[in-house]
């Protein structure tokens, strides 16, 4: 393989995975059905969700993120039943902070196995990226709410042309920022080669999106 392969297969890698992390809503279909879902980054690098029985029952599961376009994104999934009523891990909480009541009472956790986006294959691991931020996001995403809102509403337009009222940053990892708005969840993506790993250098990377 040459080196402008390699390279071109690294980039559609990365767009796919930034394609996932701004798209956690959209649909599941499993054995004939199809039905809404939405889901919420772990730690770890795997997702969250609540499901029906027959979710978890099925042979095979396809994640179509937000829709089933040939140019989006289509995750061949695994599902790990979870109790939410003896969830020490926080799992479900993490998915209420991003979406509210859930719509059912079963949980799981989902893997991505493979992936299909914009006619390439793409291996699972791509997308299970650790968060090294995950001690310390919640007292950064606090902080933030707390003194930059301005800042994250210019984020948001200067980056997706939208704006929010009351913009709540709930999620933090290195590659971005998760913020919930009055009706969904965006995704503010962190500059091209440009990486967050404390609190300095998330204020940084917000203060160089609001004024891109």
């Amino acid at each position: 393989m040459t080196a402008p392969e390699e390279l071109s297969n690294a980039a559609i890698e990365e767009e796919a995975y930034r394609w996932l992390r701004a798209h956690l809503a959209g649909f599941i279909r499993f054995d004939g059905e199809r039905s809404a879902i939405k889901i919420a980054p772990l730690p770890d690098g795997a997702f969250v969700a609540p499901v029906m029985v027959a979710m978890l029952m099925a042979g095979d599961r396809v994640l179509e993120l937000p829709d089933d376009g040939d140019d989006e994104l289509h995750l061949m999934v695994s599902l790990e039943r979870f109790d939410g009523r003896k969830d020490t891990s926080g799992w479900a909480d993490r998915w209420r902070t991003y979406h509210g009541s859930p719509p059912d009472v079963n949980w799981a956790r989902i893997t991505v196995d493979a992936s299909k986006f914009r006619g390439y294959f793409i291996d699972g691991e791509v997308y299970a990226r650790a968060n090294p931020l995950a001690g310390f996001e919640g007292s950064l995403c606090g902080a933030l709410n707390k003194t930059q809102r301005d800042q994250v509403r210019a984020a948001i337009r200067a980056q997706l042309a939208a704006d929010a009222i009351e913009p709540t940053v709930i999620g933090i990892d290195p590659w971005g920022f998760d913020v919930r708005r009055e009706h969904d969840v965006i995704r503010l993506h962190a500059p091209e080669g440009f990486t967050m790993a404390c609190e300095a250098s998330a204020l940084a990377c917000l203060n160089r999106l609001a004024k891109s």
